[in-house]
């Protein structure tokens, strides 16, 4: 695809960087800014022929309210303000992003997300800072990803120790989207005048074989996903399971209004991609997981998603980056496409941040920086990207996260889930949360078998099963 289409397809679109730095936070020595800002610049100008004029950061709650509700850090506030004008005077676009994952210590003492209280607190952040950085910032995001702080800690354990509780932690997935939508209102009501979003982690993949049960577990994961949160902002609802149960409302977390709320109107969806999944039924897991790709720690992953109704294997003879992220340059669109198709003109426009761009560690043979190959597998993605906008797909924005950024998700736990280890080194163990270790994060309840109780056995052909002993 020319370069021409590229161009065609994206105008009018925001290229932009987005970084996890805390403007509330003092400045870190120069050396350590700016270089991939830098070099995902060339690239865009490189391939599509504009620069990027938008940049990103983390307001940073924990720093500019320390010690309670109404306790600012005045000097805090004023990095804050010297920041953005820095911004304004290099001639780019301020984005500010309210919640990074990381909470103020005297909310977590109170439950964190747990406590509903939580998502009022959070209400009264974001209007003051509406109030006083309101005419400054083209676009506010409230949070860098809504299932982290949730699903992924909360619900399944995977970063602070003893937080995952199962499906009891499923509360915080309600008050981090009441967060949001009141948040929304907040920041209206004080005259804020950006574009108002939040971001959501997309997730999609491939079914590991044209069996219709392997299809119907990746609707599975991306109903545990992606529908999870967009069910009730999209359509007002949370997410309903084949039984016609809602886990979230099942939990008894869910007041009278609280899903009008959740459901205000977005000004933008931002769309946080890391890479796909290949996904099986788990009856298929045998059949597609033979032993001699079996790692230990991807079976104590699937150990967990069972109970779900899928499983997750690594691809075949698909070429991977050095920390086994597989290359597939049709995936991004593939899922935005999917998304599309799922809930169609009520999308608001979507805005993908490129978390930290899969192919940023190729090197050349002489073990420097590969700029023609990495620009070539960015050429390839935007371009089936650009088939998706031409369908009429509303993609607003293309942003980048900074390779230093996220540096967990990318080196333990996408070698954890093993979707795809380079040949060249030996099967990643990674250590476990301990968490799963203790039993399964979904174990109880579960519709038929428990989780934590499952044994998998990816040794035979597709008549083995896997279930409890």
């Amino acid at each position: 695809m020319s370069d021409g289409f590229l161009y065609e397809s994206f105008r009018g679109v925001d290229w932009g960087v987005a970084t996890a730095d805390a403007i509330a936070a003092p400045p870190p020595p120069p050396p350590e800014r700016g270089g991939h800002f830098r070099q995902w610049t060339d690239d865009i100008r490189q391939l599509v022929g504009v620069t990027p004029d938008a940049h990103r950061m983390v307001a940073g709650w924990p720093r500019l309210q320390p010690d309670g509700p109404g306790a600012w850090d005045r000097q805090a506030l004023d990095r804050c303000d010297r920041a953005l004008d820095s911004l304004l005077e290099l001639g780019l676009k301020p984005g500010l992003t309210l919640f990074d994952r990381s909470l103020p210590p005297w909310l977590e003492a109170f439950g964190g997300w747990l406590a509903r209280d939580t998502a009022e607190h959070f209400a009264a952040f974001a209007a003051e800072l509406g109030r006083r950085f309101g005419d400054r910032v083209t676009r506010w995001i409230t949070s860098t990803d809504l299932a982290g702080p949730t699903l992924a800690d909360h619900v399944a354990g995977m970063y602070t120790p003893g937080r995952g509780i199962g499906r009891a932690g499923l509360p915080t997935v309600h008050h981090i989207l009441l967060a949001n939508g009141l948040a929304t209102q907040a920041l209206r009501a004080a005259g804020a005048s950006g574009r108002i979003g939040t971001t959501v982690t997309l997730v999609g993949g491939y079914p590991a074989t044209d069996d219709p049960f392997d299809r119907l577990a990746l609707e599975r994961l991306e109903s545990w996903t992606n529908r999870l949160f967009l069910d009730p902002m999209l359509l007002g609802e949370h997410m309903v399971t084949e039984d016609d149960v809602s886990p979230v409302e099942a939990t008894g977390c869910v007041h009278p209004g609280d899903l009008e709320i959740i459901a205000t109107a977005q000004d933008m969806l931002g769309l946080s991609w890391h890479t796909p999944f290949r996904v099986t039924a788990p009856e298929n897991l045998p059949h597609v997981l033979p032993a001699d790709k079996c790692l230990g720690t991807l079976n104590e992953v699937n150990r967990l998603l069972v109970g779900l109704g899928f499983a997750i294997t690594p691809f075949d003879d698909v070429e991977t980056t050095a920390y086994g992220w597989p290359l597939i340059p049709e995936a991004l669109a593939d899922a935005v496409a999917d998304l599309h198709d799922l809930y169609g003109e009520l999308l608001p426009p979507l805005s993908v941040i490129d978390n930290g761009m899969g192919d940023l560690d190729l090197v050349d043979e002489t073990g420097h920086s590969d700029d023609a190959r990495r620009r070539a597998l960015l050429r390839a993605r935007l371009s089936w990207l650009g088939r998706v906008i031409a369908r009429g797909v509303p993609v607003c924005g293309y942003e980048y996260w900074s390779v230093l950024d996220n540096l967990e998700a990318k080196f333990r736990y996408t070698r954890l889930y093993a979707m795809a280890v380079p040949d060249h080194e030996p099967p990643p163990r990674p250590p476990m949360p301990s968490d799963w270790v203790r039993g399964g994060a979904f174990a109880s309840p579960v519709p038929s078998g428990a989780a934590a109780g499952l044994t998998l056995v990816p040794t035979g052909p597709r008549a083995q099963s896997v279930g409890a002993p």
